[in-house]
């Protein structure tokens, strides 16, 4: 049975996945006058300043344990958005996304610890080949390097969200996280822009692509999140792929081939499988027996 409301949490999320993926279009835009790691920069100072403006986290009464959760997500958050970025640098936003898709799809597989798993592993590997069907020559490999380790800093992203949640209230940790990750990519980002820094519109549009990609999301899906089950949930954000590819197409007019299209398509599938899967799995678990 559907919750109340599940129809507009339901255009939040898709409304959440279209500002991201704006978001990430207009970051390409401006890596010529800051770089990628500029760009990302600019993301987490500005994240992290709305959400410490938000959250008002108290910076006592947490252990060591709690602190290091935070040091650790924060070194993940900077880690994850350079990648990214970096891998925009050179690869389509579609199949940057579907790559970096592919991280929490592997840890969704690999704790779902059932014969159906390797069914969705099959399809997301049949994908990735098709990605490069129409040609290898098409994706430049060290972009392909950056969007892997994307990928593997997303699952990790996820192990150490949960952490941090159990540690710290509401949006604590994830401010003091973000704040981390910000202070982290200050240096290399400084570097990396330099002069470009000094430009009042540049800094705005980097306040614009942190609401877009970063505040605005997270807001919607929050909300979302309380309307809707967590497996419905997980299977529109599964949808971040194609959702970036026509972002791509149209912001950045970044054509893809249909072979490419047809693995955006099969990780998707892989991505709802495996979720379907899991939460299916999560019920039997929670059935009684008897």
């Amino acid at each position: 049975m559907s919750r109340p409301g599940a129809s507009p949490a339901i255009l939040l999320v898709i409304a959440g996945l279209a500002c991201q993926e704006v978001g990430a279009s207009l970051a390409v835009l401006l890596f010529d006058d800051v770089g990628p790691i500029g760009m990302v920069m600019l993301r987490l100072v500005f994240s992290a300043l709305v959400l410490m403006l938000i959250a008002r986290p108290s910076l006592r009464g947490h252990s060591r344990r709690g602190w290091t959760s935070v040091a650790l997500f924060g070194l993940v958050l900077a880690a994850m958005n350079a990648l990214f970025y970096l891998a925009l640098e050179r690869l389509a936003l579609g199949v940057t996304v579907t790559i970096e898709v592919l991280g929490p799809l592997v840890l969704s597989i690999v704790a779902s610890r059932r014969a159906s798993a390797w069914l969705w592993a099959a399809l997301a590997l049949a994908g990735v080949v098709a990605l490069g069907g129409g040609g290898w020559e098409r994706l430049d490999p060290l972009g392909v390097v950056f969007a892997a380790g994307a990928a593997a800093s997303w699952a990790f992203y996820i192990l150490a969200s949960a952490r941090v949640g159990r540690e710290f209230p509401k949006l604590d940790g994830l401010a003091l996280a973000m704040t981390v990750g910000a202070v982290v990519s200050l240096p290399f980002g400084i570097a990396s822009a330099g002069s470009a820094l000094l430009r009042p519109e540049l800094l705005g549009l980097g306040a614009c692509v942190a609401l877009l990609s970063s505040t605005i999301p997270y807001a919607f899906e929050l909300i979302a999140l309380r309307r809707l089950p967590a497996a419905v949930f997980a299977i529109l954000m599964s949808l971040a792929p194609a959702t970036a590819s026509l972002a791509g197409f149209l912001l950045l007019g970044q054509d893809l081939t249909w072979l490419e299209i047809a693995g955006i398509a099969l990780v998707i599938a892989a991505s709802v499988g495996a979720v379907r899967s899991s939460a299916r799995a999560a019920r039997e678990t929670a059935e009684p027996i008897g």
